[in-house]
């Protein structure tokens, strides 16, 4: 009996990593650029939550690890595919305690080698059948609208909102669309391996995909918190919260037009209000998120202690968010 999820995750991932790593090398073993400065390795590295997600959803249906791996295997393509572009996109030149693959291989062989990755996630659950390709495919595409979503610049989006063109529930879709979907693939992935059928599959789906919203939650509460203890903020940072400032606060709409005119701040004023209020409303709706992960599972399931360890994992999760991401300090 694990203790708690980071037990699981521990005990799982040599098994989940060395699947992970095997299948990169078959797919890219014969990239010389790649190998060249060790990025295989690079790309296996990272915590595997999804794909741990997923094995548990199967042991806690009764399913075995041989059934969970190669599609675990697939949704940790997918979350590696996404950062891969996400770290172009937005310019991040590191990843891991490393060098970001863009700044490595170049734009274009970094782009490409995403798309590789995706559309080789789809090909391995094209082989093991419908249900599971058309998962990871749905998957894929929603992130990818995500991510299309997210505003790009303080110039840009401050023309999006002062011409209304930033509505309030902006959030919602893009904490669903970029985190929520591919938790929640996941582990409705995890029951269509043990032949689960469509109404249990979506109650697994559910609830991954309700602890992948309170995770992105989780982000965003930790760059307000970063913030409110440094009393400042960029322009780039007000762009990445904006959406989640207009969805729970939102008279911000002013306050964030005239912060998007600079480009760094202090944190004051009505700003500074409109964040203690979001940091306060954030950390309710995250709990909320993470008590609506449990609808539908709490009832008709052996109590075994997988089952138990299902409850437990979605507070489980964010706790290994919050301890992996720990609180700066006021200057």
């Amino acid at each position: 009996m694990f203790e708690n999820f980071q037990d699981y995750v521990k005990a799982l991932k040599p098994s989940l990593e060395a699947a992970f790593a095997g299948h990169l090398t078959r797919l890219l073993g014969e990239s010389e650029p790649l190998q060249s400065f060790g990025g295989t390795k690079l790309l296996a590295g990272g915590k595997k939550i999804r794909g741990s997600l997923l094995c548990l959803v199967v042991a806690t249906l009764g399913g075995t690890l041989e059934d969970a791996l190669p599609r675990a295997v697939a949704i940790e393509l997918i979350q590696t595919a996404t950062l891969i572009h996400d770290d172009f996109v937005d310019q991040h030149r590191f990843r891991r305690n490393s060098a970001a693959i863009w700044t490595l291989e170049g734009a274009r062989r970094a782009v490409l080698l995403g798309d590789i990755i995706f559309s080789s996630a789809i090909q391995m659950m094209s082989e093991l059948g419908k249900d599971d390709c058309l998962i990871v495919s749905r998957a894929i595409a929603d992130v990818s609208r995500g991510a299309y979503q997210e505003p790009l610049n303080p110039s840009s989006l401050l023309v999006e909102i002062e011409g209304e063109r930033v509505n309030n529930g902006l959030y919602l879709k893009i904490i669903y669309l970029k985190t929520g979907v591919l938790f929640g693939a996941a582990c409705q992935l995890g029951a269509v391996a043990t032949g689960a059928d469509d109404k249990l599959q979506q109650i697994w789906c559910n609830y991954g995909m309700k602890i992948g919203e309170a995770y992105q939650i989780a982000d965003d509460l930790h760059e307000v918190e970063k913030c409110l203890l440094t009393r400042s903020i960029t322009a780039t940072d007000l762009v990445d919260l904006t959406p989640a400032l207009l969805f729970f606060v939102k008279e911000s709409r002013s306050s964030i037009i005239k912060a998007l005119r600079r480009e760094s701040l202090e944190l004051n004023g009505e700003l500074l209000l409109h964040f203690h209020k979001a940091m306060v409303l954030m950390q309710a709706e995250k709990q909320r998120c993470l008590q609506s992960a449990l609808a539908g599972i709490e009832r008709d399931f052996p109590n075994n202690d997988n089952y138990q360890l299902a409850l437990s994992t979605p507070w489980d999760l964010i706790r290994m968010f919050d301890e992996s991401n720990p609180r700066v300090s006021s200057p």
